[in-house]
């Protein structure tokens, strides 16, 4: 209990007295209950924050097991291989990249030189002689050029393959239209354009010809004719674009057996 002091100039004064008070208790009980504020310690950013006890951190991984990073590299680089990315290339494919590259360029190069390298000087090397092609009882392809004609110099593969499959059964002879020696021969055949393409059955006779660039199939059907020994020829009056026997450049013939 308060004691009361009298004071005449003021009014009475109240001298404290404590007591424990319930109040005290409820604050202390406060403290113990199972819902109070929790409090935590201030977070601040960092580059590099602290690893938390259940992330282990990667310097104790790197000094307790020096040979993970090994494997994880390892792995990583056959999981981007596998994926189709690769930061390193495989020697092996490339060999064989080259080498293939290699192969399909030779064999390009023999290709066109078998297609494209073909000469009139290589037609007529491998030509039969006029004379023989008369005698031997078989069907020829006459053919008259020059080394001048262009056409001729472009239709030099396509004789060339089709001699190659039927010259065991057909003669193929070459004239050459600056050549005196067969001046009677182009007036017999009557030559006026060049190349020309005379087709003769077995006996010598003229079953057709044709003259100028034409495609293949043109020559090809006619000598398949000839080879099977057929009364004509499919193709017997046709012409194409052809140089002018007009324009041809008449020499003097070195051998008088020469048949080019």
């Amino acid at each position: 209990m308060a004691r009361v002091a009298s004071n005449p100039l003021s009014l009475p004064r109240f001298r404290p007295y404590f007591q424990v008070s319930d109040t005290t208790l409820l604050f202390k009980s406060l403290s113990l209950s199972p819902y109070r504020t929790r409090k935590f310690q201030p977070i601040a950013c960092q580059t590099n924050p602290l690893p938390t006890q259940t992330q282990p951190s990667d310097e104790g991984k790197v000094l307790a097991e020096p040979d993970s990073v090994d494997d994880s590299t390892s792995e990583a680089t056959t999981s981007s291989v596998g994926g189709g990315i690769s930061e390193f290339p495989n020697k092996n494919i490339n060999r064989r990249i080259a080498i293939g590259t290699t192969l399909a360029a030779v064999g390009l190069f023999m290709s066109s030189r078998l297609d494209f390298g073909v000469s009139l000087k290589d037609l007529s090397a491998a030509a039969v002689p006029y004379e023989e092609a008369l005698s031997n009882g078989k069907p020829t392809v006459v053919e008259f050029y020059a080394d001048w004609c262009e056409v001729c110099r472009e239709l030099a593969p396509d004789i060339y393959k089709v001699e190659q499959q039927y010259r065991d059964r057909v003669n193929f002879v070459m004239l050459n239209v600056d050549n005196t020696k067969w001046e009677q021969e182009l007036d017999e055949f009557g030559v006026e354009g060049i190349p020309h393409f005379a087709f003769l059955d077995k006996d010598g006779n003229e079953e057709g010809n044709v003259v100028g660039r034409l495609p293949r199939k043109y020559l090809q059907e006619n000598v398949d004719a000839l080879a099977r020994g057929e009364a004509s020829v499919p193709h017997a009056r046709v012409v194409g674009q052809y140089s002018s026997a007009e324009s041809r450049k008449v020499h003097q013939v070195v051998d008088p057996r020469s048949h080019v």
